[in-house]
């Protein structure tokens, strides 16, 4: 993991706002409270938040929404493969936890140039604290990313407590029940 300079720090602030704003979105429709913004020359081109329990499919993570509709954006205006590689590797991704092992081997294979993430993902982590995919390069495969963590860490971590004290009401038995009050 990098560190970040004071003006990249609060440059950073301002698109991890925006990733929370994503996550609470989340929050607010029973998923978990994971979001994500991508930028590229300093503007937001794609964003995404969790929707594993809407969709009742467990690889729709925020990472890979917004992905997808990039992906679909850049195609539909005839992007070539390359274009569309040389276009993520000038993009930067802040999401509110750590990437796990799948969506930064996504990010990694796309050719993210850098992600900034908010709270570390102690389970299934794959920038750090579990593998540290960001560091793999394999030639044609794997391209590495700059990785820095720890932005805004403690909102993100307040929305996770949010999600599991009010309990998953799509999660399936036996898991944790949903609270309810009397």
């Amino acid at each position: 993991m990098g560190s970040m300079k004071e003006d990249d720090f609060q440059f950073s602030m301002t698109f991890m706002g925006l990733a929370l704003e994503q996550a609470k979105f989340a929050l607010d429709n029973l998923e978990v409270p994971v979001g994500c913004v991508i930028v590229e020359d300093g503007k937001v081109i794609g964003f995404g938040s969790n929707r594993t329990n809407e969709t009742r499919n467990a690889t729709r993570h925020a990472e890979m929404e917004s992905i997808d509709k990039l992906l679909e954006q850049w195609q539909a205006s005839g992007l070539s493969q390359s274009e569309v590689a040389e276009k993520f590797s000038k993009c930067d991704l802040y999401v509110t936890c750590e990437p796990c092992i799948m969506c930064a081997t996504a990010l990694s294979i796309l050719g993210i140039r850098a992600v900034y993430y908010g709270c570390a993902n102690d389970k299934f982590g794959g920038c750090g604290s579990v593998l540290s995919l960001h560091q793999s390069e394999i030639k044609d495969v794997y391209r590495g990313f700059k990785c820095t963590g720890g932005i805004m860490s403690s909102e993100s971590v307040t929305l996770f407590r949010n999600f599991y004290e009010q309990g998953n009401p799509n999660a399936p038995k036996p898991h944790r029940p949903v609270k309810t009050t009397q």
